[in-house]
Protein backbone atom coordinates (compact mmCIF):
# COMPACT_ATOMS: atom_id res chain seq x y z
CA UNK A 1 0.00 0.00 0.00
CA UNK A 2 1.21 3.51 -0.79
CA UNK A 3 0.76 5.77 2.23
CA UNK A 4 2.09 9.20 3.22
CA UNK A 5 4.82 9.19 5.86
CA UNK A 6 2.96 11.87 7.80
CA UNK A 7 0.00 9.50 8.00
CA UNK A 8 2.18 6.67 9.33
CA UNK A 9 3.63 8.97 11.96
CA UNK A 10 1.23 9.19 14.87
CA UNK A 11 -0.08 5.65 14.39
CA UNK A 12 0.02 3.52 17.52
CA UNK A 13 2.07 0.31 17.59
CA UNK A 14 -0.14 -2.41 19.04
CA UNK A 15 1.81 -5.30 20.55
CA UNK A 16 0.42 -8.69 21.54
CA UNK A 17 -0.28 -7.48 25.09
CA UNK A 18 -0.89 -3.78 24.70
CA UNK A 19 0.22 -0.55 23.09
CA UNK A 20 3.97 -0.29 22.61
CA UNK A 21 3.95 3.37 21.57
CA UNK A 22 3.38 5.71 18.64
CA UNK A 23 5.41 6.19 15.48
CA UNK A 24 7.34 9.43 15.82
CA UNK A 25 9.49 9.35 12.68
CA UNK A 26 10.78 7.11 9.89
CA UNK A 27 14.51 6.48 9.45
CA UNK A 28 15.53 5.64 5.90
CA UNK A 29 18.63 4.80 3.88
CA UNK A 30 19.56 7.90 1.89
CA UNK A 31 21.26 5.74 -0.77
CA UNK A 32 18.48 3.20 -1.43
CA UNK A 33 15.43 5.01 0.04
CA UNK A 34 14.47 1.91 2.01
CA UNK A 35 12.85 2.59 5.39
CA UNK A 36 15.04 0.84 7.95
CA UNK A 37 13.38 1.79 11.21
CA UNK A 38 10.29 3.21 12.82
CA UNK A 39 11.25 5.69 15.54
CA UNK A 40 8.75 4.95 18.30
CA UNK A 41 7.69 7.16 21.20
CA UNK A 42 6.89 4.77 24.06
CA UNK A 43 5.02 7.42 26.06
CA UNK A 44 5.02 7.07 29.84
CA UNK A 45 5.54 3.34 30.28
CA UNK A 46 9.24 3.42 29.30
CA UNK A 47 10.43 6.85 30.49
CA UNK A 48 13.80 7.91 29.14
CA UNK A 49 13.92 5.21 26.47
CA UNK A 50 13.98 5.70 22.72
CA UNK A 51 12.90 2.68 20.68
CA UNK A 52 13.51 1.93 17.02
CA UNK A 53 11.82 -1.03 15.35
CA UNK A 54 12.36 -2.57 11.94
CA UNK A 55 9.37 -2.61 9.56
CA UNK A 56 9.90 -6.38 9.58
CA UNK A 57 8.08 -6.62 12.92
CA UNK A 58 4.91 -5.00 11.54
CA UNK A 59 2.40 -7.68 10.61
CA UNK A 60 -0.77 -5.69 9.94
CA UNK A 61 -1.94 -2.11 9.54
CA UNK A 62 -5.14 -0.11 9.62
CA UNK A 63 -4.26 3.45 8.77
CA UNK A 64 -7.85 4.67 8.92
CA UNK A 65 -7.96 3.57 12.55
CA UNK A 66 -4.37 4.82 13.08
CA UNK A 67 -2.66 1.61 14.21
CA UNK A 68 0.02 -0.88 13.23
CA UNK A 69 0.22 -4.37 14.73
CA UNK A 70 3.25 -6.38 15.84
CA UNK A 71 3.58 -9.74 17.63
CA UNK A 72 6.13 -8.19 20.01
CA UNK A 73 5.24 -7.97 23.69
CA UNK A 74 5.85 -4.91 25.83
CA UNK A 75 8.38 -6.96 27.80
CA UNK A 76 10.34 -7.70 24.63
CA UNK A 77 10.50 -4.02 23.82
CA UNK A 78 11.41 -3.12 27.41
CA UNK A 79 14.30 -5.61 27.42
CA UNK A 80 15.61 -4.60 23.99
CA UNK A 81 19.07 -3.01 23.62
CA UNK A 82 19.09 0.60 24.76
CA UNK A 83 19.08 3.37 22.18
CA UNK A 84 19.50 6.90 23.46
CA UNK A 85 21.59 8.69 20.86
CA UNK A 86 20.67 10.84 17.89
CA UNK A 87 21.57 9.91 14.32
CA UNK A 88 23.60 8.22 13.09
CA UNK A 89 22.67 4.95 14.80
CA UNK A 90 25.86 3.04 15.55
CA UNK A 91 26.50 -0.18 13.65
CA UNK A 92 26.94 -1.92 16.98
CA UNK A 93 23.48 -0.83 18.10
CA UNK A 94 21.98 -2.03 14.81
CA UNK A 95 23.72 -5.40 15.19
CA UNK A 96 22.47 -5.79 18.76
CA UNK A 97 18.91 -4.92 17.75
CA UNK A 98 18.99 -7.29 14.77
CA UNK A 99 20.24 -10.14 16.95
CA UNK A 100 17.80 -9.43 19.75
CA UNK A 101 14.72 -9.26 17.53
CA UNK A 102 16.01 -11.81 14.99
CA UNK A 103 15.39 -9.50 12.08
CA UNK A 104 17.75 -9.37 9.12
CA UNK A 105 20.46 -6.74 9.29
CA UNK A 106 20.15 -4.47 6.26
CA UNK A 107 23.77 -5.02 5.24
CA UNK A 108 23.02 -8.77 4.84
CA UNK A 109 26.23 -10.81 5.09
CA UNK A 110 28.67 -7.91 4.99
CA UNK A 111 31.44 -8.20 7.56
CA UNK A 112 32.24 -5.20 9.74
CA UNK A 113 36.02 -5.30 9.91
CA UNK A 114 36.75 -2.52 12.38
CA UNK A 115 35.36 -1.63 15.79
CA UNK A 116 35.59 2.04 14.81
CA UNK A 117 33.13 1.51 11.95
CA UNK A 118 30.71 -0.11 14.39
CA UNK A 119 30.89 2.89 16.71
CA UNK A 120 30.56 5.58 14.07
CA UNK A 121 27.38 4.34 12.43
CA UNK A 122 26.04 4.88 8.95
CA UNK A 123 25.86 8.51 7.72
CA UNK A 124 23.32 7.47 5.05
CA UNK A 125 20.64 6.93 7.71
CA UNK A 126 18.20 9.83 7.40
CA UNK A 127 15.03 11.03 9.07
CA UNK A 128 11.85 11.93 7.15
CA UNK A 129 11.19 14.66 9.67
CA UNK A 130 14.62 16.19 9.08
CA UNK A 131 14.50 15.94 5.26
CA UNK A 132 11.05 17.53 5.07
CA UNK A 133 11.62 21.08 3.91
CA UNK A 134 14.60 20.32 1.67
CA UNK A 135 14.67 22.57 -1.42
CA UNK A 136 13.93 21.06 -4.82
CA UNK A 137 16.04 22.37 -7.69
CA UNK A 138 15.04 21.67 -11.30
CA UNK A 139 17.49 22.00 -14.20
CA UNK A 140 16.51 25.65 -14.62
CA UNK A 141 16.02 26.77 -11.03
CA UNK A 142 14.25 26.07 -7.76
CA UNK A 143 10.73 24.68 -7.94
CA UNK A 144 9.64 24.00 -4.37
CA UNK A 145 10.48 21.89 -1.32
CA UNK A 146 9.93 18.40 0.06
CA UNK A 147 6.72 18.34 2.05
CA UNK A 148 6.14 14.62 2.58
CA UNK A 149 7.04 11.11 1.42
CA UNK A 150 4.92 8.34 -0.09
CA UNK A 151 5.91 5.00 1.40
CA UNK A 152 5.27 1.55 -0.05
CA UNK A 153 4.69 -0.74 2.94
CA UNK A 154 4.30 -3.84 0.75
CA UNK A 155 7.24 -3.87 -1.69
CA UNK A 156 8.46 -7.09 -3.35
CA UNK A 157 11.34 -7.65 -0.93
CA UNK A 158 10.03 -9.07 2.32
CA UNK A 159 10.35 -6.90 5.38
CA UNK A 160 11.56 -3.70 3.70
CA UNK A 161 9.52 -0.58 3.18
CA UNK A 162 10.45 1.81 0.38
CA UNK A 163 9.98 5.53 -0.18
CA UNK A 164 8.41 5.61 -3.65
CA UNK A 165 7.83 9.34 -4.03
CA UNK A 166 8.79 12.74 -2.72
CA UNK A 167 5.77 14.99 -2.26
CA UNK A 168 6.89 18.37 -3.63
CA UNK A 169 5.12 21.54 -2.59
CA UNK A 170 5.62 24.07 -5.41
CA UNK A 171 4.01 27.00 -3.59
CA UNK A 172 7.08 29.21 -4.10
CA UNK A 173 6.64 28.69 -7.88
CA UNK A 174 3.11 27.41 -8.45
CA UNK A 175 0.88 28.48 -5.54
CA UNK A 176 -0.82 25.58 -3.81
CA UNK A 177 0.24 22.84 -6.24
CA UNK A 178 1.75 19.51 -5.22
CA UNK A 179 3.44 16.92 -7.42
CA UNK A 180 5.13 13.57 -6.91
CA UNK A 181 8.64 12.68 -8.06
CA UNK A 182 10.40 9.35 -7.34
CA UNK A 183 13.57 9.99 -5.30
CA UNK A 184 15.48 7.63 -7.61
CA UNK A 185 15.10 10.29 -10.32
CA UNK A 186 17.19 12.70 -8.30
CA UNK A 187 20.50 13.50 -9.96
CA UNK A 188 22.02 14.39 -6.62
CA UNK A 189 21.06 15.05 -3.03
CA UNK A 190 23.15 17.61 -1.20
CA UNK A 191 22.54 16.68 2.42
CA UNK A 192 24.69 19.50 3.78
CA UNK A 193 22.88 22.07 1.61
CA UNK A 194 19.47 20.48 2.27
CA UNK A 195 18.72 20.36 -1.44
CA UNK A 196 17.55 17.77 -3.97
CA UNK A 197 18.60 18.16 -7.61
CA UNK A 198 16.00 16.79 -10.06
CA UNK A 199 16.83 16.35 -13.77
CA UNK A 200 13.54 17.90 -14.91
CA UNK A 201 12.68 21.43 -16.00
CA UNK A 202 10.30 23.59 -14.02
CA UNK A 203 7.88 23.51 -16.95
CA UNK A 204 7.84 19.70 -16.96
CA UNK A 205 7.08 19.68 -13.25
CA UNK A 206 4.50 22.46 -13.64
CA UNK A 207 2.56 20.46 -16.24
CA UNK A 208 2.90 17.13 -14.47
CA UNK A 209 0.01 15.21 -12.85
CA UNK A 210 -1.14 17.08 -9.77
CA UNK A 211 -1.24 15.30 -6.42
CA UNK A 212 -3.77 16.21 -3.76
CA UNK A 213 -2.33 15.56 -0.28
CA UNK A 214 -4.50 13.10 1.56
CA UNK A 215 -5.62 11.28 -1.57
CA UNK A 216 -4.64 7.66 -2.09
CA UNK A 217 -1.92 7.02 -4.65
CA UNK A 218 -3.22 4.20 -6.84
CA UNK A 219 -1.81 2.39 -9.85
CA UNK A 220 -3.92 4.43 -12.26
CA UNK A 221 -2.33 7.65 -11.01
CA UNK A 222 1.13 6.04 -11.21
CA UNK A 223 0.53 4.98 -14.81
CA UNK A 224 -0.35 8.56 -15.75
CA UNK A 225 2.67 9.90 -13.87
CA UNK A 226 5.24 7.57 -15.46
CA UNK A 227 3.71 7.92 -18.93
CA UNK A 228 3.85 11.71 -18.66
CA UNK A 229 7.56 11.68 -17.85
CA UNK A 230 8.29 8.80 -20.23
CA UNK A 231 10.13 6.83 -17.54
CA UNK A 232 10.22 3.02 -17.00
CA UNK A 233 7.72 1.87 -14.38
CA UNK A 234 9.14 0.35 -11.21
CA UNK A 235 6.53 -2.40 -11.12
CA UNK A 236 7.76 -3.60 -14.53
CA UNK A 237 11.17 -4.29 -13.03
CA UNK A 238 12.99 -1.96 -15.44
CA UNK A 239 13.18 1.25 -13.43
CA UNK A 240 16.64 2.48 -12.53
CA UNK A 241 18.23 5.58 -11.16
CA UNK A 242 19.24 8.32 -13.62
Amino acid sequence: MLIAATHICGCSIEGSDGTVGKVKDLLFDGATWNVRYLDVDTGGWLPGRRVILSPEVIRASEYAARWLATPLTKKQVEDSPSFYSNLPVSRQTEIELARYYSWGAYWADAVLAADEAQREGDPDLRSTEAVSGYDIRATDGEIGHVEDFIVDDEPPQHGAWEIRYLVIDTRNWLPGRHVLVPPLWAESIEWDQQRVEIGLTREMIENGPEYNPGDAVNRRYEEVLYDYYGRPKYWSGTEHAV
